[in-house]
Order: structure tokens, then sequence, then C-alpha cells
């Protein structure tokens, strides 16, 4: 069984000692974990001896099949795996052993994974590690990926595209009918170049989804991710359009019918929540468009119209003291202060009246730093606005969130179907 994290893809296969280390290749993980009995059975010592530490073994407990039902079944929160299709004893346990791996190296969040997908032993074509190496598939025999098969025809516009053609290249199909279903779609744009173009235009405002949804998943997104998600289906959309009332092959048939599954609920509050410029970080606040929520309008107009309200109250002070130079400035320190510079700070400080109104806060070489409780209170204002503001933005960022986790099968199936049309 093998699981890409990023993307939230589960598959699972039956293989046999012979064809362990080409199967292995084929899927290229960066880690690889055995249960310890495995790990040191003899006949398989070569296999692990050329992965090197790509492998580790682990506790025979993680894979132990008696659990393995139970185990999948609270994973996926489903009454049982049944539903999944139907799976050996082996496949079972190795299902339940990527999981526990999961659930330990990935204790704070769970990832969104996929419903483990069942390979076909023999669906795919085999081919030795030697001959891999010798075909340059993906890289080159010195590692490079310039001059291998995958980099002189990929044309892919989307990263969910260029990860299926990889797959695609790695795995041939040895089906006769599933490499003639793929060929029907390859010759139905081949004839409809209009159309063909029309949808590669639309897919390359398409971002990575799955990994935009894992990262969502796992606590680790930014309004950046839920632009991604929003992007996807801005071009599902159009692409859905482009294709209406167009008779398609099977493959591309069922392409459409994923993505006319995307959930189009969650598709609206993206587009209605997320604003034009997108922060890298939430905490950073202003991604929420406005309009979306009454509240934040008035928190946000809050804190802009202070930031005009200390200029009046610069203005209104230096008017008061006669000092040109005076100004209202802000640190992480200090908060909001008065400064001027030290040839005025007999302003501020001749008499008793001027103490008491001019609050002092910090002497540097060239200047004096002063409050006033006026600007205090102004502070306080500024900054619970600010603060509420950021924390309703963060409380619709959950929300989304938790929605767009909600809708992750459906968001893989969409998204695999944008990678088949690239």
């Amino acid at each position: 069984a093998w699981i890409d994290i990023s993307t939230g893809a589960f598959r699972v296969t039956d293989t046999t000692a012979d064809r362990l280390l080409a199967d292995i290749f084929r899927v290229d993980p960066r880690e690889l974990i055995v249960a310890e009995p495995v790990f040191h059975d003899p006949e398989l010592k070569p296999v692990f001896d050329v992965l090197g530490r790509v492998a580790s073994p682990q506790p025979p407990s993680l894979f132990d099949s008696a659990s393995a039902t139970g185990r999948i079944a609270r994973f996926f929160d489903v009454a049982t795996p049944d539903s999944f299709g139907a799976f050996s004893r082996a496949e079972l346990s190795a299902i339940s052993g990527a999981i526990a791996y999961v659930e330990k190296t990935q204790k704070a969040e769970r990832p969104p994974l996929s419903r483990p997908e069942r390979e076909e032993q023999g669906s795919t074509l085999f081919i030795d590690p030697a001959t891999r190496g010798n075909l340059e598939l993906l890289r080159t025999l010195s590692g490079s990926r310039e001059g291998s098969l995958f980099k002189a025809i990929d044309r892919t516009v989307t990263g969910g595209g260029a990860r299926l053609l990889a797959d695609r290249l790695m795995a041939p199909l040895t089906d006769p009918a599933a490499i003639g279903a793929r060929l029907d779609s390859v010759s139905f744009f081949r004839s409809e170049t209009r159309l063909c173009q029309a949808v590669r235009s639309s897919l390359k405002s398409v971002a990575d989804m799955p990994r935009a949804l894992s990262r969502l998943a796992l606590n680790r997104g930014g309004p950046r991710d839920l632009g991604a998600l929003r992007a996807g289906f801005e071009a599902a959309g159009a692409i859905a359009e482009i294709f209406a009332a167009t008779a398609l092959p099977p493959e591309l048939a069922a392409a459409l019918a994923a993505i006319h599954a995307l959930p189009q609920a969650l598709s609206q509050h993206l587009m209605q929540a997320l604003g034009d410029e997108l922060p890298l970080l939430k905490r950073d606040g202003g991604f929420v468009r406005g309009g979306y929520h009454a509240d934040l309008d008035e928190m946000r107009a809050l804190r802009d119209e202070s930031r005009k309200v200390i200029a009046g109250l610069e203005r209104s002070l230096i008017d008061e003291t006669g000092i040109r130079s005076l100004k209202i400035r802000h640190n992480n320190v200090l908060g909001y202060y008065i400064e001027v510079t030290a040839n005025h700070h007999a302003v501020m400080t001749s008499s008793d009246g001027a103490k008491a109104r001019f609050i002092h806060r910090q002497t540097m070489a060239n200047a004096m730093r002063f409050t006033t409780t006026e600007l205090a209170e102004l502070e306080t204002k500024i900054a619970n606005a600010a603060d509420r503001a950021l924390n309703i933005e963060l409380a619709a960022f959950e929300a989304l969130t938790t929605e767009a986790v909600g809708e992750a099968e459906k968001i893989r199936a969409g998204a695999d179907a944008l990678a088949v049309l690239d």
C-alpha cells in the first residue's frame, strides 16, 4: 500500500517477491515501512539492501491483520471498509499499517486521505529496475530530469496533470480496452483543436487543489490555499461550459461528471468570502472580501478611520505646542507615542500643567517620547478594533476550511478529472 500525504492519494496492490523491487521503484517512495519479520526475511534482504535507508522496520503490531478492518473503518469513519472494495487479508494488513504509521507521525492533524484504491496485479506493465533506469522515464541515468522521456513530452500546465503523466509513464497499461479508451481521449482533442485550446487556456489557472486541501486539513494552510480551491472551481466551471452539449469519449465523459459533482455551495462561499489579493499567512488578515461580514466591515472602518483620527490628533498637538516637527509614531514596545526632538523637550516639561498632560515615556539621544490620556484611549480603541477584525477573519477561515475538508472526496475527484484533461 502506498500514500502520497501531499495529495491524499492511497493505493494498494498485490505483489510477489520477484516483482517487489520493481513495484517499489515504480512507486518511487521517499519512505518505506516494513514489518520487522519481513524486513529481516533472508529472501528479501537483497531488496532492502538496494533500498538502503528508504526502508525502515516497524513493529508487527502496526500490520496486525486481526485489527486491520477496525482501524480502517475508524480512520474513514465508516461501519465497515467493505464498500471500498474486496481486499485480501494481506492488502488489509498493508492498508492498516500505512494508516497506523500516518496516525503515528501526523498526531496533530489527520490528513484527508482518499479511500484506498485497488490496483489489479497485471493491469500495468512489469518493468524491472534495470530496464526502468535505462528507459530514463522520469530521470536520466545521471539523475537529472533534463533529457528524460517525461521532460521531452511534458506539456501539462497543472501540477496534477504533471503527476498523472508521470504516473502513467511509470505504469503503462496492459489492458487493450483501457489503452483504447485513453487513445480515444487523445484522438478527440487532436480533432477538436479549438476546443482543446480553450480547455488548455482554462487549465492554466488551476492551482494544485489536492495539495492545498491537504495543507488545510493538516492545519498548515493559509488563505492562498483556499484561493487555490476557488481558482480550481472557477476553471472547472469554465471547462464544463466549454464541453456543454459535446459528445465525449468515455474517459472524458467520466472526468466531466466528476467536475459537475464538485461542491457548488463551497465554490460560492469561497467566491463570496475571499478577496482578490490573498496574503500568505492567515494571521496577516485582509483576505476576507468587503461586504461579506457586516461586523468585519464595521471593525475595519473603525480601525482605518482611527488612522485618520491619529493624523488629526497630531495636527492638533502641533498647533497646541507650536512644534512643527512633532510626530505621533508607533512601535511594538511603546505602542503609539508622541515624539519631539530633544531641543523641544522644554515645551513638554516646562510646567506642572505640561507635565500632567504630556506623560514622559522614553528619552533617546536626539528625541523624547511622550503620551497623553487621549492618545492612550485612542490606542486601545484601535487595538481592539484590529484584533476584533482579525478574529472575525480567522473564524471565517476556519469555517471555510472545515467546509472544504468535509468535501475532500469530491474535491479530489474533481481535481483528478482536471488532471486527466490536462
